[in-house]
C-alpha cells in the first residue's frame, strides 16, 4: 500500500473505470489527471463529470504530462502493449490497474469472481444472497458500477461481490481478495493475448496469486482447463456437478451439498434455483461456497436462490408474441456462452448471431445448431464468416441491422419457438457495448405489434 495524499496519479482511459478512479483519487487526497485518446464528443458526459469535480484531463491523445506522476492507473480496456504503458514502464513509472487502485482503498472483504462465462450472473447472485442473509454486500466491477466508485464507502464488516475480467487482472500487483472464484476457462479475448490460451489462462489465475492462508480460492473442479494455483498457501475449495469434493459444494441426489474437510452438510434441492441450465447450477455452487464461508444461513441461501431474478442481457426474457418467446442474451460475447444458451431451450430457435469477431471457432456449437436452430440471422462485421460456416447446416441470411433481424423473425418464427439474440461476438462494430446492443434488441421487440 502507498500513501496517496498529495501524490500525482495519471489515469489512462476516461470511460467508467477511469472516471471512477479519478474520483477516488481526489477523494483520498491525491492529484488525478485523466488522459484518453478519444475525441471530446465521444466521451463528453464523462469529461463533464470530471469538470464538475475540478479534475484535469486531456483527450485526443496522450501528452508528455501523462508521465509527470508518481503512479499510473490504467483502465481495463487499455492493452498492456499500448505505447503509453510501454513508455511508462520504460521510465520506471509504476503501473497498476483500476482494480488494484480501488482495492488499496477498500476496507471491506472482497469476493472476487472471474471466468470466461457466468461472471455477471454469479456476481449478482452472490450479492443478492449475502444481502438476503442480512450481510451488507455491494456488487461492482465489470457488472456495471466501477469498483472505484464504491471502494471507499465499504465498511470493514461489509462485502463486495466483484466481477473481474482478465483485462482487469493484467496489471495487478498485490491484489488479494478474501475469496477468489474461477468459474470456467474457455478461449476468449485471444486477440488481446497474442492468440495464446495459455496467456489468457495465466491472466485469470492472477486472481489467486497473492492470497494468504486466511483467504480462500474457489474453482470449478469439473473444468480441467483451470490449472492448480501456484499459490500453495491459500485455502482451496471446489464445486462440481458430477464429483464429490472434500471442501466446497457438489450435487448429490439432486440436492446441493456443502462440505468442509469431508464433513457433508445437505442443504436443499437444486430445483429451488430460479435460473435455468446446468451452468447456472455451477454458478450457484460457487456462490453457495462463498456464502457459507461468509456466514450465511442455509435458509437465507435457499431463499436467495429461489427469489433471484437473473441479470439483464443474460438469457433475459423480453416478451411473448403469438407464442414466440423473445430472449435477450446480448452478454453472450463468445461461442461458449452461445453453447450454454442453445442447450437451455427445448423449443426451436431463431438465432441472431454476429458482431465483432474475436477469432471465433464455431465448431463447438455446430451440433447444437443442427439440433435446435431453425434459422440464423447474421449481423455485423462477422456476418460473412457466420454465413460461410453455418449455411451448410441451416438457413442463414444476413440482415443490415438488429432491428431488421427482429422484424424478419417476427414474420418467420413459428408459434412455440424462441427468437434468441446470442451473438457470440463483441458489440463494438455496431454498438457502444453489449448493454447498448441488448437495449436496442429489447426496444425493437417491444415495438412489435
Amino acid at each position: 500500500m502507498m500513501e496517496l495524499k498529495g501524490k500525482k496519479i495519471s489515469i489512462i482511459g476516461a470511460v467508467r473505470s477511469g472516471v471512477g478512479a479519478a474520483k477516488l483519487a481526489k477523494r483520498v487526497g491525491a492529484v488525478p489527471f485523466v488522459s484518453d485518446t478519444s475525441p471530446y464528443e465521444k466521451l463528453q458526459s464523462n469529461f463533464d463529470e470530471l469538470i464538475a469535480r475540478e479534475i484535469e484531463f486531456e483527450f485526443g491523445g496522450h501528452s508528455e504530462r501523462v508521465f509527470d506522476c508518481d503512479v499510473i492507473v490504467t483502465s481495463p480496456g487499455v492493452p498492456g502493449d499500448s505505447t503509453v504503458l510501454k513508455e511508462a514502464k520504460a521510465r520506471n513509472i509504476k503501473v497498476i490497474s483500476e482494480l488494484e487502485f480501488a482495492w488499496m482503498n477498500c476496507k471491506g472483504k472482497i469476493i472476487a469472481i472471474t471466468g470466461t462465462n457466468g461472471k455477471t450472473t454469479t456476481t449478482a447472485l452472490c450479492a443478492h444472497t449475502l444481502n438476503t442473509a442480512g450481510i451488507k454486500c455491494y456488487e461492482a466491477g465489470n457488472i456495471g458500477l466501477a469498483f472505484s466508485e464504491i471502494a471507499a464507502d465499504v465498511a470493514e464488516d461489509e462485502f463486495v461481490a466483484l466481477e473481474i475480467s482478465s483485462f482487469q487482472l493484467d496489471h495487478v500487483d498485490k491484489f488479494s481478495p478474501y475469496i477468489s472464484i474461477i468459474l470456467n476457462i474457455t478461449p476468449d479475448h485471444l486477440d488481446r493475448y497474442e492468440n495464446s490460451v495459455e496467456k489468457y489462462t495465466a491472466a485469470k489465475m492472477r486472481i489467486a496469486t497473492n492470497q494468504s492462508k486466511d483467504q480462500v480460492f474457489v474453482r470449478n473442479y469439473d473444468d480441467k482447463k483451470i490449472p492448480d494455483s501456484d499459490n500453495t498457501t491459500v485455502q482451496q475449495y471446489f464445486f462440481s456437478l458430477v464429483n464429490k469434493v472434500a471442501n466446497g459444494a457438489f450435487v448429490y441426489n439432486n440436492r446441493f451439498v456443502f462440505t468442509v474437510d469431508g464433513t457433508e452438510e445437505e442443504l436443499f434441492g437444486v430445483d429451488v434455483l430460479s435460473l435455468k441450465g446446468l451452468h447456472n447450477r455451477q454458478n450457484a455452487m460457487a456462490v453457495l461456497t462463498a456464502a457459507k464461508l461468509a456466514g450465511c444461513s442455509n435458509d437465507a441461501i435457499e431463499k436467495a436462490f429461489s427469489t433471484f431474478k437473473g441479470v439483464e442481457h443474460r438469457l433475459e426474457f423480453v416478451r411473448t408474441i403469438n407464442d414466440v418467446d423473445y430472449i435477450n442474451d446480448s452478454k453472450a460475447t463468445n461461442v461458449d456462452s452461445v453453447w450454454y444458451a442453445l442447450q437451455s431451450y427445448e423449443k426451436p430457435i431463431y438465432l441472431i448471431l454476429g458482431g465483432k469477431d474475436k477469432g471465433n471457432d464455431y465448431s463447438s456449437i455446430e451440433e447444437l445448431v443442427r439440433q435446435h436452430v431453425k434459422k440464423i440471422y447474421a449481423i455485423g462485421s462477422s456476418s460473412g464468416k457466420v454465413m460461410e460456416f453455418f449455411n451448410p447446416m441451416v438457413n442463414v441470411i444476413s440482415e443490415p441491422s438488429l432491428e431488421d433481424c427482429v422484424s424478419t423473425a417476427r414474420q418467420e418464427a413459428e408459434p412455440g419457438s424462441v427468437v434468441l439474440l446470442s451473438p457470440a461476438c463483441a458489440s463494438f462494430d455496431m454498438f457502444d457495448n453489449y448493454e447498448h446492443r441488448g437495449k436496442v434488441f429489447k426496444e425493437a421487440v417491444m415495438s412489435l405489434n
